[in-house]
C-alpha cells in the first residue's frame, strides 16, 4: 500500500518503541484512567479489530455486538483529541492488529483551529499507525454532523463547515495514499442536509442506539474485506 510517510510520524514511531507500552502523556482525569485501564486490558493480538476514537467510539460500548463479530475493542476516549491518540497509540500498535477503525477530529475543532492544522495533526496520526503496524488494516471515517439545535456547545458554534472542510481533506488523502476513508457523514444528515439528524442523537453530538445501529451497519462492507484472514460471525 502506497503511503507518505512524514518525518514527524516516522519520530512518533520511533518514540513509541523507546517507550513501549507506557503512556507519558497527561491530559484528563478520565483519560488517564482509561489509559490505565488499556495497560491492564492485554486484550490486542494479530486477530484483533480495534476501534479507536474519543467519546463517539467509547460510548459505542460493545462494539463486538454492534459489528457481529467477537474480536473488536473499543479503545475510544471520551475528550480524546489528536495529540492523545498519537500518544496512546503505543498501546495499540505494537500488537500489530488486524484492523483499526480511526474516527478523530472533532475534539481538535473545539479548539478554534483551521481546518488544515486539525488536519496536518490527522495525518500525523494515521501515516504513525502506517509506519508503527504497516499489517495493520486501516480503515479511516469521517466527522459526523452535528445539531447545535438540539443543544448548544458552545466551543462547537458556527464550526460545522470546519467538520465538513476537514472530511474533504481527510477523504482526498486517503485517495492520495490509497488508504481506505469511511464517509459516515450523510448518512446521518437531516433531510436539509446540514444537521445531524434529530432523532439519532439526544445531545446534538453523540448519537443514540439507532444512531450506532446505523455506524455499523456502514462499516460491514468494510469487515468483509478482512476476509483474508476470516474473523468470528456471532
Amino acid at each position: 500500500m502506497k503511503r507518505f510517510l512524514l518525518l514527524l510520524g516516522v519520530t512518533a514511531a520511533l518514540a513509541c518503541v523507546v517507550q513501549a507500552q507506557k503512556v507519558t502523556w497527561r491530559a484528563s482525569k478520565h483519560y488517564n484512567a482509561m489509559v490505565t485501564k488499556f495497560e491492564n486490558r492485554n486484550d490486542i493480538d494479530t486477530n484483533t479489530i480495534v476501534m479507536l476514537g474519543n467519546s463517539l467510539t467509547e460510548f459505542g460500548r460493545d462494539w463486538s455486538a454492534k459489528l457481529g463479530v467477537d474480536n473488536v475493542v473499543n479503545y475510544g476516549i471520551m475528550g480524546d483529541n489528536t495529540r492523545g491518540i498519537l500518544h496512546r497509540l503505543c498501546q495499540i500498535t505494537p500488537h500489530q492488529p488486524k484492523a483499526i477503525f480511526l474516527m478523530i477530529g472533532i475534539n481538535d475543532v473545539t479548539q478554534r483551529e483551521t481546518a488544515a492544522t486539525i488536519f496536518e495533526r490527522c495525518r500525523n496520526v494515521i501515516d504513525s499507525i502506517g509506519v508503527q503496524s504497516p499489517q495493520t488494516h486501516l480503515f479511516i471515517q469521517s466527522l459526523l454532523p452535528i445539531n447545535q439545535n438540539v443543544r448548544v456547545w458552545k466551543k462547537l458554534i458556527n464550526q460545522e463547515e470546519k467538520i465538513i472542510a476537514l472530511n474533504s481533506l481527510l477523504s482526498a488523502y486517503c485517495q492520495e495514499q490509497e488508504l481506505v476513508f469511511i464517509d459516515l457523514y450523510p448518512l446521518f444528515l437531516d433531510e436539509e442536509g446540514k444537521r445531524l439528524r434529530p432523532e439519532l442523537t439526544a445531545d446534538g453530538l453523540h448519537v443514540n442506539a439507532e444512531g450506532y445501529r446505523i455506524w455499523g451497519e456502514a462499516l460491514q462492507p468494510f469487515l468483509e474485506t478482512l476476509h483474508e484472514n476470516p474473523v468470528s460471525v456471532e
